[in-house]
């Protein structure tokens, strides 16, 4: 997909301001935009279509509606279907293709050069919580609420939560919220840190998500890059292979000539001018 495409989305509608911040909105309202065959084949492409035409130094994940969004569409589950006549080991293989392309879905957000800011109103049920686990910061208005519904289905939550819940939140409160699927309240959210900041209603939310978006996209994309790229890094690794890995990386990335840019429009009193990433 290309930005060009982007008029012909079915479950997300995409905006770029002259800033270079970029709103991925859900838009499928109607449907509790509930993720469907359309959303997890859109999502990655819009992220990958923003990257590599370096279209968005920031990107914000909104939705339009009451409700984030009500997790993973039942439709999907028809993907399941089993087979009798089929051998069991090929279609446990096929099945665990399958969720491995699902998982790739949100991991794509991690690997994006850019930073993705999650804005999240109303619920946040099941494959929300997998996604917003996925991106950089998570801020919610006051009726929000979180839910890692997959335990109460039956089933194991399979497309990422597990994997990174416990690095945004105390273990112990994620093991509770994974193992009863209660619901984990905005204001609970934002006191054990899993999101940065409640607001009392959705535009503000917002207005106040978009200040931040543009005020990180003045920065230097490579710095800005850079600063994702180790501390993603340093969630896996330890503290000894996160500095050399710092250390490989700077040796590389302080060359660029972002630095003086920064230091000379600090002096000069005025907004500093950075070239995008290359394409």
């Amino acid at each position: 997909m290309k930005i060009k495409d982007f008029a012909k989305l079915k479950a997300f509608t995409v905006d770029i301001d002259q800033h270079c911040v970029a709103e991925v909105s859900l838009n499928r309202p109607d449907s509790l935009n509930s993720m469907n065959s359309d959303f997890w084949t859109e999502l990655p492409a819009i992220i990958e279509a923003l990257d590599s035409e370096s279209a968005a130094r920031v990107v914000i994940l909104s939705s339009v509606g009451k409700h984030f969004t009500a997790g993973m569409d039942l439709s999907i589950l028809g993907d399941l279907e089993r087979d009798d006549g089929v051998e069991p080991a090929r279609a446990a293989e096929k099945l665990r293709r399958w969720i491995l392309g699902l998982q790739n879905v949100f991991t794509t957000l991690e690997k994006a050069r850019m930073p993705v800011i999650s804005a999240i109103q109303g619920a946040c049920i099941g494959g929300g919580v997998d996604m917003i686990c996925a991106t950089d910061m998570r801020f919610c208005t006051e009726n929000a609420f979180f839910n890692i519904k997959e335990t109460s289905l039956g089933i194991t939550a399979d497309v990422g939560t597990l994997q990174r819940i416990q690095h945004v939140m105390p273990s112990g409160l994620a093991r509770e919220l994974a193992y009863s699927s209660r619901n984990l309240e905005a204001a609970e959210a934002e006191s054990c840190g899993f999101v940065n900041k409640v607001f009392a209603d959705h535009k503000g939310m917002l207005v106040a998500v978009r200040q931040l978006a543009t005020a990180i996209a003045k920065h230097s994309p490579i710095a800005v890059y850079g600063t994702k790229a180790m501390l993603n890094y340093s969630r896996d690794h330890s503290v000894e292979d996160s500095l050399n890995h710092m250390a490989t990386w700077q040796s590389g990335m302080l060359q660029a000539p972002d630095v003086t840019e920064a230091m000379q429009s600090n002096a000069e009193k005025r907004d500093p001018v950075f070239d995008n990433l290359l394409t």
